[in-house]
């Protein structure tokens, strides 16, 4: 751009770095703003999960920053006003600058890869949490469109809303009665597939008493939107107290005809309790004994896609 003195307009690489610094100020302040999600974490699988994605995030930086860098001060220093800059226009290759463009990213990429595998494994969802006290048991099942939570050791069930004790690992048990689902507490950490006549494991903790949010992350049909549940970490004693309650309630019984009823169609379904479970329930979803859910209606969903994404 020319001035009226036919001077070219110095472009200030402060500049630059005022763009860049916006530009991550907006970044930290956008992530600053994620409570009650995978950045704040209430477990020590959360918190793990947390800090390999903030290494993997500042180790990717360590490559896309100078490169932007780089990039705006190339773009600076070989403008056209500036008579300083060296224009080589026959060069064509550089065995040093070919090392250092390839050498860099190759050992970025090796430490990343290095503490993503190590990470993977210590978090191995099948991996018992330690602890002092005995992991809780609790199985779980994905229904259409609904969670039903099975206390096997205490012999009662809730449907979306799951009571934990706090500070004492949870060992889950997972089956599908339906379609291909997902279990996930975004604050605990690790979510994981539920499928059908299949059974997966998972283990979570809550470091601290709260009531954080559960959801399901794969479409499964209509009811998706309302397949959420309530997470609550109380207590060891207000646990207790809770099982003592749910097994005094005139709650329903949980047996094959129980399960039956439930397994039917429903959305947004509202959190109630089980008084009594028949024993070995949950193997029999995952054996097939109980037959499954109907599963969405697929002629609704192929009606609702036109024939060309059809195609």
């Amino acid at each position: 751009m020319q001035q009226p003195g036919g001077h070219a307009k110095r472009v200030v690489p402060s500049q630059f770095l005022v763009l860049i610094c916006l530009l991550l100020g907006g970044i930290c302040l956008i992530l600053g703003g994620c409570a009650d999600g995978v950045l704040d974490p209430k477990g020590p699988v959360g918190a793990a999960e947390r800090l390999l994605f903030l290494d993997a995030f500042w180790i990717m930086m360590m490559i896309v920053v100078p490169v932007i860098l780089a990039t705006l001060g190339v773009a600076w220093w070989f403008r056209a006003s500036n008579t300083k800059a060296r224009y080589l226009p026959d060069w064509a290759y550089s065995g040093r600058v070919e090392f250092v463009v390839w050498a860099i990213p190759v050992l970025m990429i090796m430490f990343l890869g290095g503490i993503t595998w190590i990470s993977s494994h210590d978090l191995d969802p099948a991996r018992p949490l330690p602890g002092e006290t005995k992991p809780l048991e609790v199985q779980v099942v994905s229904l259409d469109w609904k969670w039903l939570f099975i206390y096997p050791e205490q012999g009662v069930a809730s449907v979306n809303q799951l009571i934990v004790p706090a500070n004492v690992p949870v060992h889950f048990s997972l089956t599908s009665a339906s379609v291909m689902n997902a279990f996930f507490i975004p604050q605990l950490g690790t979510m994981i597939y539920t499928m059908n006549g299949m059974e997966t494991q998972l283990n979570l903790k809550a470091d601290e008493p709260g009531v954080f949010h559960g959801l399901s992350t794969n479409i499964s049909g209509d009811g998706f939107s309302g397949m959420a549940f309530e997470v609550r970490a109380v207590p060891v004693s207000e646990f207790d107290g809770w099982i003592a309650s749910v097994r005094r309630s005139s709650g329903p019984v949980l047996d094959s005809q129980g399960y039956g009823r439930l397994a039917q169609q429903s959305e947004n379904v509202q959190p109630f309790t089980y008084s009594t479970v028949q024993p070995q329930l949950f193997n029999a979803v995952v054996t097939q004994v109980l037959p499954p859910g109907p599963g969405p209606d697929v002629e609704k969903l192929n009606a609702t896609v036109s024939p060309r994404t059809r195609r």
